[in-house]
């Protein structure tokens, strides 16, 4: 359609989305779905965060804020950096979006010309590269396989900074895979971007509280202070605390960076919603006591996962460090054909064959930027999963 902007055609709408979409729409049909789709935490936002939303609306709490957050809730997250991750921040140095999504585009939107390049490590979330694009830059996607454990190497990194090079981002835990780098491995990244000043790095510690084993978090400019001023370190309260509808991320960096986000974000949003941030502002400072069990909740469904999945046909897959996700490998599983007589060419036939033959909705590998994989998101019940992974094993026995 000629009216639609050239720049649209660049992108694509989220795999994720559309995923979830199709198998709520089966679900409304009356059909038996199960979807292992969506990203976000099956527990309900804590009492005490919905609390505080109620009284901020009785307080009249109801009005524009500043465009980039209130003063009370860039305190908090100033104090949050501080106490768990070692890095001093002064609230000119925060912003807060609505939702991590939009602090990560409006990074891109403030920073990108023609031409910039922006390295991506794959698989990736599906709305890193086009992003991206939106803004006027190019991806760069760096295969990180399931020889490295879904991770980037130091010599992939250096391999792929350019002179064009701006950003590399840098998530950790992953979505898709849940693979988290050690303090060493992040070290070791660190040390490629010292040797070239001109790359920034932007990380998305969304998923830093969803870690397991003995597994400990950490981010690039707490690892590299010499990084610190040139890191946007980006976070949110969707994910740990189960807010993933009250849509509040934030960021921390340098100044000049930060007020150049707020003044894209003043001419699209404008504020996040009032509610939220007072909501956030209690998920920050509030009791931090349902983490840890919560975090064992999802531990042991991952357990559950990789353990029934790994005796699939044709699936290996391996045991993720943190988020709540498992990115199973099905090369066993291609040039296949399914009981129904679907032949399985790629990972995105493999998963609309698993949905319209057994009802599971995943996500196929390629909207992550390598196949031959799937998405299972595990942020449902120990039955739903157990019931979800059989219908997996059966389809994975049925190829022929």
């Amino acid at each position: 359609m000629a009216f639609i902007s050239d720049t649209l055609s660049r992108v694509k709408p989220s795999p994720t989305i559309a995923m979830t979409g199709k198998a709520m729409a089966m679900k409304a049909q009356g059909m038996d779905v199960i979807s292992l789709s969506a990203g976000e935490p099956d527990f309900d936002t804590p009492q005490n965060i919905k609390a505080a939303a109620k009284r901020a609306m009785d307080a009249g709490k109801t009005k524009y804020t500043a465009v980039d957050g209130i003063p009370e809730l860039k305190a908090a997250i100033c104090d949050k950096f501080r106490r768990e991750n070692g890095l001093s921040y002064t609230p000119a140095q925060i912003t807060v979006g609505t939702g991590g999504k939009q602090t990560l585009y409006n990074a891109f939107m403030a920073t990108l010309n023609p031409g910039d390049e922006v390295i991506i490590p794959a698989p990736y979330w599906v709305s890193y590269p086009d992003m991206v694009l939106l803004a006027g830059g190019t991806p760069v996607p760096v295969v990180a396989g399931i020889e490295t454990r879904f991770k980037l190497t130091p010599a992939q990194l250096e391999a792929a900074i350019t002179p064009k090079t701006k950003w590399f981002v840098f998530n950790s835990p992953s979505n898709p895979t849940g693979a988290g780098y050690t303090w060493d491995e992040v070290r070791a990244l660190c040390d490629v971007l010292l040797r070239h000043p001109h790359v920034w790095i932007m990380t998305d510690d969304m998923y830093e509280h969803l870690v397991f084993d003995d597994f400990k978090f950490s981010t690039p400019a707490q690892v590299e202070p010499s990084l610190y001023d040139r890191t946007l370190t980006c976070n949110g309260v969707s994910k740990s605390y189960a807010m993933t509808g009250w849509r509040i991320g934030y960021a921390a960096g340098p100044v000049e960076l930060i007020k150049a986000m707020g003044t894209v974000q003043s001419q699209s949003t404008s504020n996040p919603s009032s509610i939220s941030q007072y909501a956030a502002l209690e998920a920050l400072n509030g009791p931090q006591d349902f983490l840890a069990p919560n975090r064992a909740l999802f531990q042991r469904r991952r357990d559950l996962v990789v353990g029934m999945l790994n005796t699939a046909k044709g699936v290996i897959c391996p045991c993720p460090e943190g988020a709540f996700y498992v990115y199973p490998d099905i090369a066993g599983c291609i040039g296949k054909t399914s009981a129904m007589g679907t032949k399985i060419a790629n990972d995105e036939d493999f998963a609309n064959a698993l949905l319209q033959e057994t009802g599971v909705a995943v996500v196929f590998g390629a909207a992550f930027g390598l196949s031959p994989n799937f998405r299972v998101s595990y942020a449902t019940s120990d039955e739903v999963l157990r019931d979800a992974c059989n219908r997996i094993i059966r389809f994975c026995s049925g190829l022929t």
